[in-house]
């Protein structure tokens, strides 16, 4: 069992497998994108096998793997397949944005992932272009309808922006009426590569659900999982739920299981921090499991109370700039 130093069982890592991404949304990437990281600084699959085992002897349940996009990395489905077959390990899942997932559906429900968030803005081709910079409504959509084919749980992860998508909200929303899966809002966050900053959120987790419930006034509140970082409601007569994720906001952060770790091998105790541990010199240092799990603990130890804490204490001049890309969501 790995516990920080506020008494919270820590089981749950996020393991990004690439920075690169087939998308340039505005909000997480500038519109020529970013300088990819070389495959040399990459964790090779091996190294993030070796520590993912050890993690998931030591108290690590559920692994998400991220990106950027991670079905852009070669021989992603051989790594996930090795993965799949760690023992202890509870849960393995995915966040994609969708483009080139549709084909590996059925391999993925071979393998036992149950769970998928699917990255989706906007239900308008238009719309889609304008916020990702690329013709892929379709691609996405194809996964979408793969994905709910094959009983595979969906999580719809919208970023609301003033003045991109505020009229997708309730079409989004809509989904859930005919299709058991879960549409979430998430508040717009400053990991957008270019350190663009506002002083105060236009769209908040509260504005968001409100127009939510004008449209639905039955909707009610229903029962939120364990350390859930969305707050969740049904609609009467929807198969699926819809939940707001306080991103920015940061009303979550007390319950927090989960550490992330970077393509480049860092780990973040908090998706907030910049950086608490390079993992993979560790790695290519002949270190033991036992010495790299004893890093892995030392570090968790200092994981901050919440995401401002996590802000405030950044190095000195180090603002939030990093793309979403970078970090692995």
């Amino acid at each position: 069992m790995i516990l920080d130093s506020h008494g919270r069982k820590i089981n749950y890592l996020r393991l990004a497998v690439t920075d690169r991404c087939n998308l340039r949304c505005f909000y997480c990437m500038p519109h020529e994108g970013l300088n990819w990281l070389n495959r040399q600084d990459l964790l090779t699959y091996e190294e993030m096998l070796r520590l993912s085992a050890v993690l998931v002897q030591n108290g690590i349940e559920k692994i998400r793997i991220t990106g950027g996009e991670p079905f852009v990395r070669k021989d992603i489905m051989s790594f996930l397949m090795q993965l799949s077959k760690l023992q202890g390990l509870k849960e393995l899942s995915i966040t994609t944005n969708g483009v080139l997932t549709a084909p590996f559906v059925p391999e993925l429900k071979k393998l036992g992932i149950r769970s998928v968030n699917l990255s989706l803005d906007t239900l308008d081709a238009a719309r889609f272009m304008d916020i990702t910079h690329r013709d892929e409504l379709k691609s996405v959509l194809d996964t979408l309808n793969a994905l709910l084919q094959h009983d595979i749980d969906v999580k719809v992860n919208a970023v609301v922006m003033a003045d991109k998508n505020i009229e997708d909200i309730i079409p989004l929303v809509e989904l859930t009426k005919a299709n058991k899966l879960d549409v979430r809002f998430i508040e717009e966050m400053p990991f957008n590569g270019n350190g663009n900053h506002y002083e105060s959120l236009e769209w908040d987790h509260i504005r968001i659900m409100q127009k939510v419930k004008d449209h639905f006034p039955g909707m009610q509140k229903i029962q939120d999982a364990p350390h859930s970082t969305s707050y969740n409601y049904n609609i009467p007569g929807h198969k699926g739920n819809v939940g707001v994720i306080a991103a920015y906001t940061r009303s979550f952060c007390g319950t927090c299981n989960r550490i992330r770790l970077t393509p480049d091998g860092t780990l973040k105790t908090c998706l907030y921090d910049d950086g608490v541990l390079n993992v993979r010199d560790l790695l290519r240092s002949n270190i033991s499991d036992a010495d790299m799990l004893l890093a892995f603990q030392e570090a968790i130890n200092k994981k901050p109370a919440n995401g401002w804490d996590a802000e405030h204490n950044r190095r000195a001049g180090n603002l939030v700039s990093e793309s979403m890309a970078t970090i692995g969501g």
